[in-house]
């Protein structure tokens, strides 16, 4: 299997391996729709459960105290880390996992007989509760990877917690007894456990595809350094720092990647004093563990330190290497250990100093108040895209991955010249980030340069599909269409889920008459990119432009279908069933085009419907709606004057095509329509001066110019010029010999003048361009007549 197979279902897999989250959210989307407010009304439902959840379970196995367990539950509500996996979708998995994890660790402290008074290890109570325990644990697994740790957590709290009393019993004991016998109720729970959780990983690198997500060195830059001493001292440090954003969530930001935190690559690093405390700190916390393991009192401290180390430990980098620097929705899950050591060491602290308890308490109290404004802060600060984006460039202007976001961010937004300075912001402070050098050359209008940026992408990653896309898009306008081909196909290979590459290739390689390979494309693109809308209406398009209209309809039905919202597979839809001459379907298509977005280019292809059934005071109504949205287009307009031409307002229409010349003095289409309405108005000979002035603008396409010798001769043979009229038909035909209007009046001018042989024969051409012409036939019926008679009076002339 390829890297590049991998990494695909690498991505397919993940999906799978999270599949409770995707159900979850599945669900809301169901319910609710798309609307933002109820994704994270039901996040913040669920935080507030896995606080009423943390609260029982500190009550019932941390302190046994209720009013304990409820500072402990309002100080994990309130703290300012849960911002980011409260507020932001994607940290439904983190809390939802923490629910699953509290649930799962009462389900087992519940299934061991806590009241078993004897030499033995508490036996199982209820295999009921364990197994259920099991089932939430891999629930828990399967929202987020990090649920996995509760089965840790569980058996470290059954052996010196659960079952302290017998161990210690076992330890004091003047006996030999086996402590394989003595300890055999806990050994089957743990053997239990440990097999299910051997199972349950294994299933887990199975469905992986037996390898781990692959990540750059901008989602974590210590695991990408060679030297050994900086990924431990780094890694070290990323503890200490993390338990800072604990204790003092000062400094909060949506993204640590890229510059954020730099390597540590020295022990003379000041910041190793940070990782050194801490492990001073994690040291005497344990020592106070076993100190109060011995006199069989204090759970508080060893709860604390299993749910705060237990579920941070797969985001160590200990075991595999992560995605991420810092990741504050990751902190989620062990800040209820958090929570409890500080509440612990609130109560140890009041205890000490009882004559400042009210003073203690009280400074408690404003950190809470400070921590719910903290909360609410950054609760604004993910109000909307800028806001999140904007912030992030103000909380750490060193991070490269803030300013590319918020590059994206104001492209989107069309503030070309800010995303320009903060790309380049971006790359000065990593420069090899191929994504903004990519993003670059979309954005500057230099040619050159932007070849420039895409090639400087592709030298730092060749297989960066967007790059690829963009460059072979550059040199495809260029005409250079084999190096865009061979590019085009790259940027599939690199990026197969990549919509816009399928459409790119396969139209470009349409330009070359590539037909089948283009059709092949576009097949491997939907089966790729199922979910694509913009794919199965490009398709359409392509279906009817080589002449498969009846299978172009299923899939412009599916673009709509896949985006109720995709107006223009409406409209194309409306244009097909137009040229089918089923015009109520067109028109209904149309209209339903509009109830989605009242655009200029919706309301042209209706209002030209309307036009050409006759429906013109609709027709103009359109059309006026039209030209208001986009009064710079002369299209619009020029279809508007065309209107009021049609309906007998020719005055109207003469001056709006008058004021299109004034802005554009090469309008062809506009002397045409200023022809037309002149010889409406019967000026003639104003009607042959904007005749040819169109003519001296040489238009190259060679019918556009028969039809204006057509449109000449018209008018010479309104005034009876009949030998120029003549002259004009004739240089008609001889650019376009499909002409069969022209034939026909080069015949009745002949047919004039009593030329009847030659008559007959442009009659007789014509006729042959248009067999069922009634008028052709009645006109060669009067020339036989005419010749008929002719010949009658020839023979009586000889007689």
């Amino acid at each position: 299997m390829s890297s590049l197979q991998k990494k695909k279902n690498n991505r397919k897999n993940y999906v799978v391996w999270q599949f409770f989250t995707a159900v979850n959210l599945r669900l809301n989307i169901l319910l609710a729709g798309m609307n933002p407010f109820y994704f994270h009304a039901v996040n913040v439902i669920l935080h507030c459960l896995v606080t009423l959840v943390l609260m029982y379970t500190c009550d019932k196995a941390v302190f046994k105290d209720c009013r304990l367990a409820f500072v402990t539950a309002l100080f994990f509500a309130v703290h300012p880390i849960h911002t980011e996996a409260v507020t932001g979708i994607v940290g439904r998995a983190d809390v939802l996992a923490c629910l699953l994890f509290l649930l799962a660790f009462l389900s087992y402290n519940r299934s061991v007989d806590q009241l078993y008074v004897g030499e033995h290890f508490p036996p199982t109570a209820s295999p009921f509760f364990l197994l259920l325990s099991l089932f939430l644990g891999t629930c828990a697994m399967l929202v987020k990877e990090t649920g996995v740790t509760v089965f840790g957590v569980c058996l470290v709290y059954d052996f010196f917690s659960l079952s302290c009393n017998s161990l210690k019993l076992y330890l004091t004991a003047n006996n030999n007894e086996n402590f394989l016998y003595t300890a055999r109720p806990f050994l089957k729970r743990a053997a239990l456990v440990i097999s299910y959780v051997i199972l349950i990983l294994y299933f887990r690198l199975w469905i992986m595809g037996g390898s781990m997500p692959m990540f750059s060195e901008q989602d974590n830059p210590a695991s990408f350094s060679p030297y050994l001493l900086t990924r431990f001292l780094t890694y070290s440090y990323l503890l200490a720092f993390n338990a800072w954003l604990l204790l003092a969530p000062i400094t909060l930001c949506y993204d640590w990647q890229v510059g954020s935190i730099p390597l540590v690559e020295s022990v003379w690093d000041v910041r190793n004093l940070a990782t050194v405390f801490l492990v001073l700190v994690l040291v005497l916390l344990s020592l106070h563990c076993l100190a109060a393991f011995k006199k069989l009192e204090h759970k508080e401290v060893l709860v604390g330190l299993l749910f705060l180390v237990f579920p941070f430990i797969p985001a160590s980098n200990l075991f595999f290497r992560v995605g991420f620097v810092v990741a504050e929705r990751v902190l989620y899950m062990p800040s209820m250990g958090y929570c409890i050591l500080f509440v612990h060491g609130l109560k140890k602290l009041t205890t000490w100093l009882n004559r400042w308890r009210i003073t203690v308490l009280t400074l408690f109290a404003l950190l809470l108040l400070l921590f719910s404004w903290k909360t609410v802060k950054q609760n604004e600060i993910w109000l909307s895209r800028e806001s999140l984006f904007s912030s992030g460039v103000r909380t750490l202007p060193h991070n490269a991955k803030v300013h590319y976001n918020y590059a994206n961010f104001l492209k989107d937004q069309g503030r070309n010249v800010e995303a320009i300075y903060h790309y380049k912001t971006a790359l000065k402070l990593y420069p090899r980030h191929a994504s903004a050098l990519n993003n670059l050359g979309t954005l500057t209008k230099d040619v050159v340069e932007a070849k420039d940026y895409y090639r400087r992408a592709l030298q730092l990653n060749p297989q960066h599909n967007r790059a690829l896309f963009n460059l072979g898009n550059l040199l495809k306008s260029q005409g250079k269409k084999e190096e865009a081909v061979i590019l085009l196909r790259d940027s599939i290979k690199y990026g197969p889920d990549f919509a816009d590459a399928y459409s790119s290739l396969a139209s470009l390689l349409a330009e070359q008459e590539r037909l089948k390979e283009a059709e092949e494309v576009y097949k491997a693109g939907i089966e790729n990119c199922p979910e694509s809308s913009d794919l199965h209406n490009n398709y359409g398009v392509f279906l009817v432009d080589t002449g498969a209209p009846e299978r172009a309809v299923s899939h412009y039905r599916q673009a709509i279908h896949l985006s109720p919202t995709h107006h223009v597979a409406m409209v194309n839809l409306g244009r097909l069933h137009r040229s089918l001459g089923q015009n109520k379907e067109a028109e209904a298509w149309y209209k339903r085009a509009l109830k989605v977005s009242r655009k200029a280019e919706i309301l042209s292809p209706l209002g030209a419907l309307y036009y050409n059934t006759g429906r013109y005071e609709e027709a103009l109504q359109v059309y006026r709606e039209a030209a208001s949205l986009q009064p710079s287009n002369k299209e619009t307009r020029l279809a508007l004057a065309q209107v009021l031409a049609m309906m007998g307002r020719t005055k109207e229409a003469e001056k709006m095509t008058n004021h299109i010349l004034d802005e554009d003095v090469e309008c062809l289409e506009c002397y045409r329509l200023l022809s037309a309405i002149y010889s409406k108005q019967e000026h003639y000979a104003k009607a042959l001066e904007a005749i040819d002035k169109a003519l001296q603008l040489k238009p190259k396409d060679p019918k556009i110019i028969s039809e204006l010798f057509f449109t000449k001769g018209n008018q010479l043979r309104e005034q009876n010029l009949l030998d120029e009229a003549f002259e004009n038909y004739k240089r008609a035909v001889e650019l376009n010999s499909d002409q069969a209007q022209a034939w026909m009046n080069m015949g009745g001018i002949e047919h004039i003048k009593g030329k009847y042989i030659t008559a007959r024969g442009y009659y007789e051409k014509a006729l042959q361009l248009v067999p069922n012409s009634k008028l052709l036939k009645e006109n060669l019926a009067k020339l036989d007549r005419l010749e008929k008679r002719f010949q009658e009076v020839q023979e009586k002339d000889q007689t």
